[in-house]
Order: C-alpha cells, then structure tokens, then sequence
C-alpha cells in the first residue's frame, strides 16, 4: 500500500529546466520537451504507473489500451500544469487566457462580509487562481490551509524567479489545534479559507465518502472545520483547456447543514467526481488513493 505522506514529489532540479524552457525556447515549445519526461515517467515509475492505471481502468472503467495511453497522457498534462504554473508566476500571464465560470458566487460570498471557504482539490492547476482574481477585481486575501511538507528550497525557488510575488498566506495545520486560530481571524477579516479535500494521509482523522463508484477515505479536517463555521462554501477548481486556455469553476455547496461534515462531504465528491468526469486527465493523485491495490 502507497498512501500519501503529506509530501509532494519534484526536485528544484526540475523545476530549474522549466524555467529554462520557458525563458529561453517558449512555453510551446517546452511542451515538446515534456514528451521525454512522460515517456520516462511512462518506462519507469511502475508504482506510480500502477495506481494511475488503476484510476483509469477499473474507476474510469476504461479498456487496456486506452488506459495506458492515459496514463501517459496524464504524465504529459500534469507536466504542462507545472510549466504553465512557472510561466504564469515568471510574468508570462498574458500568454494565457481565461475563463471564469461562476465567479459571481465568489464576489457574493465576499459581499456577505463574514469569510468563507474554498474547497478544491489536486486536479487541474489550482494555485494559479489568484491570477484569475487579478482579473475580475477580486481583491481579497486567501489563505491556504495545508499540511503539505513540500520541500522549502523549492518554494524559494519559485519565488526567487516570480514577477509578481504570490499573495497567498499559508495556514500549516499544527497538532495542538492553534490554527483553528488563525482560520477564524482570519474569517473576521472577510478573508477566504482554502482547503483540498481530496488528499488523507496515514494517522489523520479521516471520513468516508464514495468516489467514482468506490468508498474510500478523505481528510476529515477540511469537512469538520467548513461544516462548522457557518459561512458558505463554495468549490473552485482551475481547469487546463486547450490553447493555453484555462477555465476557472466556482460553485456553491447547496442545502448544507450545520455541523454536518458528512454531508458536505458527500456535496464535495458528488462535484468532484463530475469534474473528474469531465476532465479525467488532470486527476494527480499518483498513489494507492482507494487503498484498493494490493
């Protein structure tokens, strides 16, 4: 069993010749390289490749063959994604062109006045929302709540080569409880709460939800804290389309009732799972995620 240790995979090596790509052959052009990298991926991560495939065949319920032509396909985008995030933070934003899709949800969750929450999710390119933000005049502070331990030399590393410094603030979830805190000032300020849904890791509280026709756990953190603070919440998701195109989705989480977390996390998988329907490929969970795999 591979279950998620709260660490994400990538070396400030790689993120390195992105950057270089980019700077001195184009963000197209980059792409190409990425066929080398999937096909590596593709050859030679078995583990990696095993639990993907299994995403694809028997949850997707797509044939052999065009599960593993998926498997590198997801490779290749997941790449793209990574470069698209590096070009975007280097200055490159007007390459691309945007889409916004329920952003009228968040500008009424703000006009409110008391916070809310977003819940996303490790598909598509989430962290580049705030550049959608800068777009639609959205000027409100975000703050992500994780318990990502990704290493820190890479997250300097992005910063050092960023035009426009991230806004995003982070809220690292600490085990005396002490960043209950900080999420409900920051909520007094009128500022969102962020969270992924979609990544539990071995020791932590967890609920069960279906996903793609099989039960399987979820991080209970996010679900207990939203369910309990009493301010709307709303999904949002950052979809790569074709054309350096990307498509932001924000929906509001319907009929929720206080302090229940399983039913909002059963509204989270029921919108989550129609967005992996729709985009299959930019699902980038590479581990056992139904802890289905012997």
């Amino acid at each position: 069993m591979n279950k998620w240790k709260g660490k994400s995979k990538g070396t400030i090596l790689g993120y390195k010749i992105f950057v270089w790509c980019i700077r001195n052959i184009g963000i197209r052009s980059s792409y190409v390289v990425l066929y080398f990298v999937a096909a590596y991926y593709f050859l030679f991560l078995k583990k990696s490749n095993r639990y993907i495939s299994y995403y694809f065949h028997k949850r997707l319920n797509y044939s052999s063959w065009k599960t593993k032509l998926s498997v590198f396909k997801s490779y290749f985008t997941f790449g793209q994604v990574l470069i698209d995030k590096t070009a975007i933070s280097a200055g490159l934003r007007e390459k691309y062109t945007y889409e916004f899709d329920g952003v009228e949800n968040l500008k009424n969750l703000l006009a409110e006045k008391k916070g809310g929450v977003l819940i996303s999710a490790h598909i598509g390119n989430f962290e580049i929302a705030e550049r959608f933000f800068a777009d639609i005049d959205f000027d409100c502070q975000i703050n992500l709540v994780t318990t990502d331990q990704e290493v820190t030399v890479i997250k300097e590393y992005l910063e050092s080569v960023s035009v426009n410094k991230s806004s995003i603030k982070f809220i690292y979830v600490k085990e005396d409880m002490s960043h209950i805190f900080d999420i409900n000032e920051a909520l007094s300020k009128n500022e969102l709460i962020c969270f992924t849904g979609d990544r539990y890791f071995e020791g932590s509280k967890y609920l069960e939800g279906e996903l793609l026709g099989k039960t399987t756990k979820f991080p209970a953190g996010p679900f207990l804290i939203a369910s309990r603070l009493g301010v709307p919440v709303v999904y949002v998701y950052v979809m790569k389309e074709k054309n350096l195109h990307y498509h932001l989705y924000a929906r509001v989480a319907q009929n929720i009732k206080k302090r229940d977390a399983q039913g909002l996390l059963n509204s989270y998988t029921q919108n989550l799972e129609a967005m992996l329907k729709k985009y299959p490929l930019q699902w980038f969970n590479y581990f056992d995620f139904w802890d289905d795999i012997d």
